[in-house]
């Protein structure tokens, strides 16, 4: 009995060990913390009460030693326990183990903060005053930047802050940054990071659609082959965009920082190829988005400067759950050369795109002085560059033979012209990039994987704004479980008290039978 007696402390130790664990970390007395209260002293009481002869005896048996032993490593492993609590606070680190990282700050953001050097205030207007994810969002800006300060505020209460800001519904984040100010009313991290470019961008750079040629149409944002989509994410981003017609005597207008050519139905004329060459001999940039039909015109223009566009189409072998292997002419790619453009898809390294029927585009450097082209993506090995085009489109059929390339195949690639290197008079710079394909831009594609950061990040290089060139924030294959008030308690005490409590008795248990 005294054993069991002794046995006793040690379990009554411990219940009340883990109701001061527990009122520490809740600050309640709620009915787990009373229960073990009342069980730790009435298993100490038993424990005290079956304990024989003086106290000099009592002390020095060696079950009251082995108890004492017990109690120590029980407080020696709760002081562990708040020191890691302690030093966790003191040194805050998240880790996002979801594939797309939707719960971290993004690479965009972090590249944009960083860059700015003047005070950003940000004054986030929401109910009561309190949004528990918008203030980690926030949080993290003010981590990434010592330069962000921010603060939520509940209109009710405060609202001649309300007045003052001119918000007049919630909720509402509003930005000031110098002498510019900027409201957005959707809580996210994409829309509050375009916000911050808005405001921390000194002009807004113009970008002119080629059209005329059954181009998609870039104020469609609903049919799957519209570039609407791919218009509203260049003007979140601070990009005015323009379409443009070009007539037997008319010039890409000088005002252009970026003109986009392609994914038409029909032919450019020979006006027009002029008029874009004239345009890029002026330093001036410019991407290509061939179709797999056609644009022969650009394909025979393009090897000038340095790229090589193959009368072919490429094909993919995938091994599909389910099927097996399949061939494909919706190629994926995971395999980015070494340029600014494709930096962060090469470091993530899980960065997949994917596009609709491609054709080859190859940097050639033979003989082109003056023009660095390089290449931005290529398939996996099992692809190959189908050229017996006839089997494709009439048959739909494909068999890789010894007229075909096989892979790994380029369908993008960026091109640095220096002019006067290229024989032309005027000292600088033309910047060009040229996919084989025109799809992955749509309304159907942008969306998928990381096509989008891709795309942009071309056009943030040919403009000249590498801060913005990144993967943008992730809101797509996001995995989240929503729990009630009860759910998540019940979740806390399980995990966090009631099993650790029930491992550490069972383990003392078997030490206690063993060393009895």
């Amino acid at each position: 009995m005294a054993g069991l007696g002794s046995f006793y402390g040690i379990v009554g130790t411990i219940f009340l060990l883990f109701a001061g664990v527990a009122y520490f970390l809740t600050r309640i007395f709620s009915l787990y913390v009373i229960i073990h209260l009342l069980l730790g002293i009435l298993a100490v009481v038993t424990y005290l009460a079956s304990a024989r002869g003086s106290l000099g005896t009592f002390l020095g048996e060696r079950s009251t030693k082995q108890g004492a032993q017990a109690l120590l490593y029980s407080l020696l492993f709760f002081a562990v326990l708040v020191m890691v609590n302690f030093l966790s606070t003191r040194n805050h680190h998240r880790f996002d183990l979801t594939e797309a990282g939707v719960f971290s700050i993004s690479p965009q953001t972090r590249t944009l903060l960083q860059k700015i050097d003047k005070p950003l205030e940000i004054n986030a207007f929401v109910e009561v005053g309190s949004d528990p994810a918008l203030r980690e969002l926030l949080s993290g800006y003010r981590d990434v930047s010592s330069h962000v300060s921010f603060r939520l505020i509940d209109p009710e209460k405060q609202p001649d802050l309300a007045e003052k800001f001119q918000i007049t519904t919630v909720p509402a984040v509003h930005m000031k940054y110098d002498d510019r100010t900027n409201v957005v009313n959707k809580i996210s991290e994409e829309e509050i990071t375009n916000g911050i470019i808005k405001i921390t961008r000194a002009e807004k750079k113009l970008i002119y659609f080629l059209g005329g040629h059954g181009e998609p149409d870039i104020a469609d944002v609903q049919e799957p082959r519209g570039y609407g989509q791919l218009k509203t994410a260049l003007e979140n981003e601070s990009y005015e965009t323009k379409p443009l017609i070009l007539s037997a005597d008319a010039a890409v207008p000088d005002d252009a920082n970026l003109l986009i050519v392609g994914g038409g139905d029909r032919a450019l004329q020979a006006h027009e190829v002029t008029a874009i060459d004239a345009y890029l001999k002026k330093g001036k940039h410019a991407l290509f988005l061939l179709n797999p039909r056609g644009t022969s015109e650009l394909a025979t223009y393009l090897g000038q400067w340095g790229v090589k566009v193959g009368n072919d189409v490429i094909v993919d072998e995938q091994l599909q759950l389910l099927k097996g292997r399949t061939f494909t002419l919706t190629p994926f790619v995971t395999t980015y050369g070494a340029h600014p453009i494709t930096e962060e898809l090469s470091r993530r390294g899980n960065a997949l795109t994917t596009y609709g029927m491609s054709r080859s585009v190859e940097p050639q450097t033979e003989g082109k002085a003056g023009v660095t082209p390089v290449s931005l993506a290529q398939t996996s090995p099992n692809a190959w560059a189908e050229t017996d085009l006839e089997s494709i489109f009439q048959r739909q059929t494909a068999r890789l033979d010894e007229s075909d390339r096989k892979g790994p195949i380029s369908l993008a690639v960026a091109v640095t012209a220096n002019l006067k290197e290229m024989g032309l008079a005027q000292e600088s710079t033309s910047r060009l990039v040229v996919f084989g394909d025109a799809v992955f831009a749509n309304n159907q594609y942008i969306g998928q994987y990381f096509n989008r950061d891709l795309l942009l990040n071309s056009i943030g290089w040919l403009i000249g704004e590498e801060g913005l060139m990144s993967i943008r924030s992730r809101t797509i294959r996001a995995s989240r479980v929503q729990f009630t008030a009860e759910q998540g308690t019940a979740i806390f005490y399980l995990s966090v008290l009631v099993l650790p409590e029930l491992l550490l008795i069972a383990g003392l248990a078997v030490w206690w039978r063993r060393a009895s």
